[in-house]
């Protein structure tokens, strides 16, 4: 059973108890194999944690690529800096250094923007992909319980 996944041993779950036969007088109880159930939950429930440390995975990566969004940025910040400063020795030059260093830097924060919302957003797409089927699994887990 180790070669599949949550979804799958879920999927299995809930076609054994659809599949299972009914007690007489009792339309809403039925007779599973108690020890296939407990492996199937126990195989989820040993999958779990590798799904927590994917999730886990993705958030340093995207803390990881803000980090390196924020170096870039500090980078070429410090790179404007150092060419306004060059440029001061008389005032025509300072003045476009000027206007490049801002526009350096506000092009900066434009793409470090956009580099965290990319970044954002892929993270809440995995964190909810993994919530979701966390949830699922937790919800088939407590149906298949009760």
């Amino acid at each position: 059973m180790n070669e599949q996944n949550i979804e799958d041993i879920i999927s299995a779950l809930y076609d054994m108890v659809q599949d299972a036969r009914a007690l007489p007088l009792g339309a809403d109880k039925c007779i599973l194999e108690r020890d296939k159930v407990l492996d199937m939950l126990d195989e989820i429930i040993a999958q779990l944690p590798v799904e927590l440390k994917q999730a886990r995975t993705i958030v340093e990566s995207r803390n990881e690529l803000i980090g390196q969004a924020r170096r870039e940025a500090e980078g070429l910040i410090r790179q404007a800096q150092e060419k306004a400063d060059q440029m001061v020795s008389e005032e025509a030059i300072y003045q476009e250094a000027k206007r490049q260093c801002h526009e350096m830097v506000m092009n900066t924060h434009a793409r470090m923007a956009e580099l965290r919302k990319v970044s954002n957003d892929y993270m809440d797409d995995a964190l909810r992909r993994t919530e979701e089927a966390i949830a699922l699994s937790l919800e088939d887990v407590r149906d298949t319980r009760t």
